[in-house]
């Protein structure tokens, strides 16, 4: 059994992604030892190497620092299951006998013993964790929360305030949110994804069952209404326990009334666009509230949330010209993305700028990307990015382009994105995908600003 008090030196292998970069983050602002490796440098992981977290990128185990070699025993290898089989570093410091634990593990460790909130769901649970966090931390909660993303209120993915309670957020891929053991939970949605690890949709359900009935008995589970679990239910103008009430749009916000089992809180103000992100908001104040979070300063907190980075940020946002970009990758979320921008900027053109995300989700969900692709004005797609996946025969951003029905939809490599961008009519522009679309998104803000 791992006793994390005897740790001093942690290795993280993919230190560069979201959920790795948090917990990397929380124990180098412990004061303790923190290096790692990734495939490739981001934003991110300069962000984390400016504070002071040593990082290698060439998979040579002379790369891993002396430091974390020494001492075994007070060493812990953490890695993020996306990593290959054969891993150098990970293979070389497994057949060293160095204690290993998946990023889901330990998580599951850390929350063990406090009070722990966690949001699942295949879409939704970054930005409503992220809220969540928000409004424990601005509301004088004594709370950790790790985000599947980085908030733009604090420039992080990390919220520290206290340790008494613990907010994270809980990733179905791989099964790890089973790890955890939440004292309150929210299943925001349950679409099929992951079907390289999963099969089929079934398996997938089975999975976000098995992680509801760890909900302890005096616990609580929040689910979007219409899901096929037992909790309080999630809604927008419908007869949910918790559900927005009054909805309407002043200023480029919603404006509504909270229902609760308990009451009602008017006129709450929200900066978030789109009918999924107002889900969002309603599930972390229901939990919030169940927390014991002083209503009187909910709505406060509410409105001062700013977003989270890659979730409808705006790059660019003239009368003119506007630049949105969006981690979206599963055919429901650029659906929900659409409705947003719709809502928002109903009478001008959009353009959606696609990078697929994995080989197999290209494959799997092809008509169901080309159809929520299709209602934008124009469409531009780049190649999939692959991430741990190796090419599969057949499937290419070529084959999906065929079948969007739009007249208006091309091919676009990396090296022509953003004159492609400029050449277009399109009033409003967005960036779209879960890969390194995220790393164009300001070489094309330069080019649009005359700025490149």
């Amino acid at each position: 059994m791992i006793k994390l008090n005897d740790i001093q030196h942690f290795y993280f292998i993919g230190i560069g992604g979201i959920g790795m970069s948090a917990l990397a983050r929380y124990f180098r602002a412990q004061g303790l030892d923190v290096s790692g490796y990734d495939k490739t440098g981001t934003q991110l992981t300069r962000e984390l190497e400016a504070e002071g977290i040593q990082i290698n990128y060439q998979d040579e185990i002379e790369q891993i620092p002396p430091a974390f070699l020494r001492k075994p025993e007070q060493s812990l290898v953490v890695y993020t299951p996306a990593i290959p089989k054969d891993h150098q570093q990970f293979q070389f410091l497994k057949e060293r006998k160095f204690p290993i634990v998946k990023r889901a593990e330990l998580l599951g460790l850390l929350s063990s013993e406090k009070f722990t909130m966690a949001v699942a769901g295949t879409h939704g649970k970054t930005t409503t964790t992220a809220i969540l966090g928000h409004l424990l931390k601005e509301t004088g909660a004594p709370v950790t929360a790790f985000l599947g993303g980085v908030s733009e209120d604090i420039q992080s993915n990390l919220i520290m305030k206290g340790d008494e309670v613990i907010v994270v957020e809980a990733d179905e891929f791989d099964r790890s949110f089973l790890h955890l053991k939440p004292n309150l939970a929210a299943i925001t949605s349950m679409d099929a994804d992951h079907l390289d690890i999963y099969g089929e949709k079934a398996e997938l359900e089975k999975s976000f069952r098995e992680f509801a009935a760890k909900v302890p008995e005096d616990g609580k589970l929040y689910v979007k209404n219409g899901l096929p679990l037992k909790g309080y239910r999630i809604g927008v103008e419908d007869e949910s326990e918790f559900s927005a009430q009054n909805v309407r749009i002043q200023n480029g916000e919603y404006l509504f009334d909270l229902h609760t089992p308990t009451g009602t809180l008017e006129n709450l103000q929200f900066n978030l666009p789109g009918k999924h992100n107002l889900l969002n908001a309603i599930t972390a104040l229901a939990m919030a509230i169940d927390y014991g979070s002083p209503t009187v300063d909910l709505g406060r907190a509410l409105h001062s949330f700013k977003g989270v980075r890659r979730r409808f940020s705006y790059r660019i946002k003239t009368g003119e010209q506007v630049l949105i970009d969006d981690y979206a990758h599963h055919p429901t979320e650029i659906a929900a993305v659409h409705q947003a921008v719709r809502e928002m900027y109903p009478n001008k053109k959009v353009l959606a700028v696609f990078q697929p995300h994995l080989f197999s989700r290209t494959r799997d969900f092809a008509e169901e990307f080309a159809q929520s692709l299709s209602v934008f004005d124009e469409v531009m797609l780049m190649d999939i990015y692959p991430a741990r996946e190796i090419p599969i025969e057949g499937i290419s951003s070529a084959w999906l382009l065929e079948k969007i029905e739009n007249e208006k939809k091309q091919l676009v490599s990396k090296e022509e994105l953003a004159s492609s961008i400029k050449k277009s009519s399109a009033e409003v522009v967005m960036m779209i995908g879960a890969g390194d679309i995220g790393e164009e998104v300001e070489k094309v803000q330069k080019a649009l600003l005359n700025e490149a």
